[in-house]
Parts: structure tokens; C-alpha cells; sequence
């Protein structure tokens, strides 16, 4: 185990340590009694249709988990979404995955809240370019799964380096207000101009400007001070704003009063879709943190609901193996495995394991277009 920081490592995880201890109990009284039954286990967070829609993510975290054990698992596919109903079936004996419960609904439940709500912040903006800002706000150990669950939601781009080198893409981002600082009061064209100098000639040419005065007196600073400049970033802390809306107006128009139309207007700091809404035709792009990344985890749970072949399952809990369907309206619809579908359905379970055997592949890009084209078929809102 690391004693540098409080990490439990990926292999602890896959030999099944990251449980909560019960599970140890019931796998050492399964062993002691020669139990080992074959179940049907489903993960789910509701058990009828709330109209609550909800974008799964994290199944490819879930799929290493398993792999390797002797079960069969089905699941919707990654970029789904769903608002009631199982999202996973795993089929095999119960002792081959009892101990990688834990494990498995952190995969799901923390993704998915999170792909969630960076699909809400892409509904609330759907022509303005959205990054990810937010994995500052987590353990850095999480960072590519904040990333990769903003992207699925429909976000641009994401600015932690690291989780780039996880995902293979490139991570986005200019400058804090730090640099500025480092310059002092009143050298702000001195950092605005080193950040110039310096930066890669791919990066966007992104002055922050509202650091020292106004962001309209630094923005046309900025503006004159860099040639080329592609844009600058109003990152205005909540209790300097006032009305924000106002302040991003007389920026643009004082920045094309100058000739300078052709300079960007991003905003970021504290951004949710209320904001976005509001300020989504005046500026040309946004960076949303904390609202996506300080998702609530979804409150998935796994429930055994078959016993060697019976239908099984505890009270309050829907028993008997089930199917999820998606019918052309856009209904999500959930029935018994052993009963027909209603009429022109898309059935929504789909092989992820095969005896212990991946059998699908986590391409990303599909995943997001599947998130977005889902999203219009069920009527998907951020309300």
C-alpha cells in the first residue's frame, strides 16, 4: 500500500480489497456452508421510470473490474441514458464477484453523476464551447475520470494534463491570475506579453483580464498589448460581479468600439446552467468546473433478483431477470427478460463480458455522439 498519499492502487481494486467488510464475512460463510449459488445481480438506481434522466458512464472501469471471472455481464451502452431500470446484469456464481460490489458501483455511480451534469451545462449552451475546469475540485487521483465523464456529457475540451496523458487528448488552458500577479499591479500588458513569447504557437492566444481593474479597462489592454490576440477570460469572482451579464456586454462592445471584433469573450468561475443560459449569447465560450465536477454519485445499488434459475429478490426490490428497451418515442421501458418487449422496441442490454471475456469496445468519440443523439430522442433538459 502507498504511504505517500492515501491512493488505494488499481490492483487492490482488481483483487477485490476495496470492499466493505460484510462482503468479507459473507464470502467467508458461503465457503464455510459449500454455497456458491448462480445468481442474477442487477445494478440500478430506480426501480420504475422517474422521467429523472440520468447519462451512464464509467462502464469501461466497470468491465476491467470483472474481467477475468467466470460470470457473463450485460450492460446499456456507454453514453445511454436511462431513468429507471437495471443499467448492468452480471449472470455466474455469486462467490466470483460477491467482493467487487464496492468497487463496481463507485465505477458507475461517480461517472455518471458526473457525465450527467456536463450533459445538463452542454443542453444549457448547445452552440458555445464548453471546457472542463473542474478537476481541481476532486483527488487529483480522479481527474481522468472527471475528464473523461465531462467529455461524454458533450464538453469541448478539459484542462488537467494528466488525465490528457490517461485519455490520449490533449489538455486546454492559458494562463491564472497568478501570472499576472507574479508581474505586479500595473504589469499586466508584461505578463500578457510573456505568455505571448512563450507558449507554444498552438495555444490560443487568451488573455485573463480582471485581475487588477476592470475587466473592460484590461480586456482593451490586452487587446492593444498581443498582437493577434484570439480572447480574453473574465473569471470575476461572484462578489466583484454585480450583474455579469451587463459587464460581459460592455466588454464586447468596447472591445469592437476599438476595432477589435474579432477578439473572443470566455467566461468561467463558478458556471451552471442558470449562468450559462443567461450568458450563452454574449460570450463565445465558457469554462464550467465545480458544477460538473462535485456531481452527487447516482445512488446505484446491486441486488441479486435470481437464485439458481427462481426469481429472487429482497422486498422493495423488483424480482425476476429484466430487459430495458427504447421505443421510438423516446420511452425507456423495462420488463421481465422471459416476456416480449413492447412493439418496435430497441432492446438496450448489450454483452460487455462473456465469460470473464471483455467482448466490447470503449471507443469515446462513440460514446458522445451516442450521449448527444440520446439526448434529443428522450427529450433530455437540465431543468
Amino acid at each position: 500500500m502507498s504511504e505517500e498519499f492515501d491512493v488505494v492502487p488499481p490492483e487492490t481494486i482488481r483483487e477485490g480489497r476495496a470492499t466493505d467488510a460484510y462482503f468479507d464475512r459473507t464470502m467467508e460463510a458461503l465457503e464455510h456452508a459449500g454455497k456458491n449459488p448462480d445468481v442474477v445481480a442487477e445494478v440500478t438506481a430506480n426501480q420504475f421510470a422517474t422521467g429523472a434522466w440520468k447519462l451512464l458512464a464509467g462502464l469501461k472501469d466497470a468491465a476491467h473490474l470483472l474481467e477475468g471471472r467466470a460470470i457473463d455481464v450485460d450492460a446499456l451502452p456507454e453514453g445511454q441514458l436511462f431513468d429507471g431500470g437495471p443499467v448492468m446484469r452480471i449472470e455466474g456464481p455469486y462467490r466470483e464477484f460477491c467482493r467487487l460490489e464496492t468497487a463496481l458501483l463507485g465505477f458507475l455511480s461517480h461517472p455518471t453523476g458526473v457525465a450527467t451534469r456536463a450533459l445538463e451545462a452542454r443542453r444549457a449552451a448547445p452552440e458555445t464551447s464548453l471546457l472542463s475546469f473542474g478537476s481541481r475540485h476532486v483527488h487529483p487521483s480522479l481527474g481522468a475520470m472527471i475528464e473523461r465523464s465531462a467529455l461524454l456529457g458533450g464538453l469541448d475540451g478539459f484542462s488537467n494534463v494528466a488525465a490528457g496523458d490517461v485519455l490520449g487528448r490533449e489538455a486546454g488552458g492559458t494562463m491564472p491570475h497568478a501570472l499576472v500577479i507574479c508581474f505586479g499591479r500595473g504589469q499586466q500588458e508584461a505578463a500578457w506579453r510573456a505568455f505571448d513569447a512563450a507558449v507554444p504557437e498552438s495555444t490560443p492566444r487568451i488573455a485573463l483580464t480582471d485581475t487588477y481593474t476592470d475587466e473592460v479597462d484590461e480586456a482593451l489592454r490586452a487587446a492593444a498589448a498581443v498582437d493577434d490576440l484570439d480572447g480574453v477570460r473574465l473569471d470575476t469572482t461572484g462578489s466583484r460581479r454585480g450583474d455579469f451579464r451587463h459587464i460581459v456586454r460592455e466588454v464586447r462592445w468596447t472591445l469592437d468600439a476599438h476595432g477589435h471584433e474579432d477578439v473572443d469573450i470566455f467566461l468561467s468561475g463558478g458556471l451552471g446552467p442558470d449562468q450559462l443560459r443567461s450568458l450563452r449569447d454574449v460570450a463565445d465560450g465558457f469554462g464550467v468546473g465545480s458544477y460538473v465536477s462535485n456531481a452527487d454519485p447516482l445512488d446505484f445499488s446491486l441486488d441479486i433478483v435470481e437464485v439458481d434459475g427462481e426469481p429472487a429478490a429482497k422486498r422493495g426490490k423488483l424480482t425476476g431477470k429484466k430487459s430495458v428497451y427504447r421505443t421510438a418515442d423516446g420511452g425507456h421501458h423495462v420488463g421481465l427478460a422471459s416476456h416480449e418487449g413492447p412493439d418496435d422496441a430497441v432492446s438496450l442490454m448489450e454483452p460487455l463480458l462473456r465469460g470473464g471475456e471483455i467482448v466490447r469496445e470503449f471507443d469515446l468519440d462513440s460514446a458522445i455522439e451516442r450521449a448527444a443523439a440520446d439526448a434529443e430522442t428522450v427529450g433530455f433538459t437540465d431543468d
